[in-house]
């Protein structure tokens, strides 16, 4: 029956999910009576167990869950060392055979999957199916990659004769895989990919709040049938996460969450004797742009939809826009009404559009935010949270500053949208180039020369023009790579595209005399 149901991407915003949504009306509830509330075990998890909540209810409990101790992460990357010995030797056809094993497996669990991370993060029926999607697809776009490119491997120029030369690719070894909490699905399989297609063995990290999907992905490589060690699981916070990344016996890492994290894991992989890779995406500002030349109401679902999406808890959401003046109080009238269409609830309901901020945290930063709006600019909507939902729930809000600030500055992960009104997109380009991000940019023109000018001097490493479905989000594999500037971005090279892969591998060169 599921092989009936409409795909959801995070572009196709006008498909008929109907038949999905009453699939989903049956398999929500089941999958809260089946899974939740569970005493769960990993072999490397022997510390004592503790209960997450759900930040759609507190009172909602997603399970109890063990705890990494120090020497758990120690023979996990110890049982990866093993597991490396073997699979850092596996031939292309071996890898290639691990991942349609993979795939199929993910593919059987992708429902299962996207609603574990509704339960977990608070998203939305059709991002949380989404993100389940694009994580099957990764298991076609990356093997594909490697298969073309023959395992990156190269035959290179005869210099004399009977001398040959190759270029190979070999993995490094053990990669300590560190996964964030807004897309445990997607971002956690993307990472793996990276690693194990590649012939490295990991250790993986789920976020601490998100250990459900964890250990349910966990289950999907169980039936791939990797060999003994080459995956290995530990569960915990930021104790578990240093622990991991620190570890002698790890050979690279690959991480996606905060700025601070991952330049602490930067500054001390620079430490060691020798370089390793580190392989990370610290987030992003993400400004779009609407000049007086574009579809004004276009604009205005596109940045909404970017800013408002999993409650602006992307790294790639839209948190500022600079429009031009000539427009600016048409784009406003234009944003509120689109805006007011967005329902704030019960992500279990198949009318819901923004759920529940993710943490007591995530809402005292939003709180600190519009305090400061208040004080230095102008709170046009939203603001407030709302009051009769249980969890961290807030309307949709937007400000205008008269200047740069912190807020125009700083990535903020949550519905919190700044609008700075510009003479012109040159002094819109100079100020949102200005900051220490550069993940994702998006433009709203009908007029081509203005189009080209942001695609030249927009200094992002994924760019958009006129997204209805949203200005600055909706990467896809092997459709919109992720890559990013500036040092935030992913490794320098994107995920989803080309050039991901080979960061896991480092380049070896085999010159052969025949005697």
């Amino acid at each position: 029956m599921t092989d009936t149901l409409p795909r959801v991407t995070y572009s196709n915003i006008g498909a008929d999910f109907s038949p999905l949504h009453a699939f989903l009306d049956r398999e929500i509830p089941a999958f809260q009576n089946d899974m939740l509330g569970k005493d769960w075990a990993t072999p490397f998890a022997t510390g004592p167990l503790a209960a997450v909540a759900s930040p759609i209810d507190p009172a909602l409990e997603l399970g109890r869950f063990p705890v990494s101790t120090e020497a758990d992460v120690k023979a996990a990357v110890a049982s990866a060392r093993k597991g490396a010995a073997v699979w850092n030797q596996a031939s292309l056809d071996d890898r290639l055979a691990f991942a349609a094993r993979w795939q199929a497996a993910l593919d059987e669990a992708k429902y299962r999957l996207g609603i574990a991370a509704l339960f977990e993060v608070g998203k939305s029926r059709t991002e949380a199916i989404g993100e389940a999607e694009e994580a099957v697809d990764m298991l076609d776009y990356y093997p594909a990659e490697l298969k073309a490119n023959a395992g990156y491997r190269r035959e290179m120029i005869e210099m004399v004769p009977g001398e040959t030369a190759i270029s190979v690719q070999r993995p490094y070894g053990v990669f300590a895989v560190v996964a964030p909490f807004n897309f445990p699905v997607a971002l956690s399989v993307g990472m793996l990919c990276g690693a194990l297609l590649t012939g490295n063995a990991v250790v993986y990290k789920p976020s601490p709040e998100c250990q459900l999907t964890g250990l349910l992905l966990a289950e999907t490589l169980r039936k791939a049938g990797l060999p003994e060690g080459v995956f290995n699981l530990v569960l915990g916070g930021a104790a578990t996460g240093e622990a991991l990344t620190t570890d002698p016996g790890i050979d690279g890492v690959v991480f996606t969450g905060s700025h601070k994290t991952g330049m602490s894991i930067f500054r001390h992989m620079a430490a060691r004797p020798w370089m390793r890779p580190v392989i990370a995406e610290m987030g992003g500002k993400n400004p779009a742009y609407v000049t007086k030349n574009a579809d004004i109401e276009r604009a205005a679902a596109g940045v909404a939809r970017s800013a408002y999406g999993l409650q602006g808890q992307k790294c790639s959401a839209c948190s500022v826009v600079y429009v031009d003046n000539a427009v600016k109080d048409k784009f406003i009238e234009a944003f509120r009404a689109f805006a007011a269409t967005l329902q704030v609830g019960d992500p279990r309901d198949a009318a819901t559009f923004m759920g529940p901020l993710y943490n007591d945290a995530a809402a005292a930063r939003f709180s600190q935010a519009v305090a400061e709006a208040r004080a230095t600019g102008n709170v046009l909507l939203g603001g407030e949270r709302i009051a009769d939902l249980p969890g961290n729930y807030f309307a949709p809000t937007l400000v205008e500053m008269d200047g740069p600030s912190r807020l125009t500055r700083e990535e903020l992960f949550m519905p919190f949208l700044v609008l700075r009104g510009v003479d012109g997109l040159e002094a819109a380009l100079a100020e949102g180039n200005d900051v220490s991000y550069g993940l994702s940019a998006g433009i709203f023109s009908q007029d081509q020369a203005e189009i080209d000018h942001f695609l030249t001097h927009a200094e992002a490493g994924v760019l958009y023009a006129n997204r209805a479905s949203g200005a600055t989000t909706g990467a896809w594999p092997g459709g919109q790579p992720f890559c990013g500037w500036k040092g935030t971005g992913v490794g320098g090279k994107g995920g989803l595209g080309t050039w991901y892969l080979p960061q896991f591998m480092h380049e070896q060169s085999h010159t052969i005399m025949t005697v």
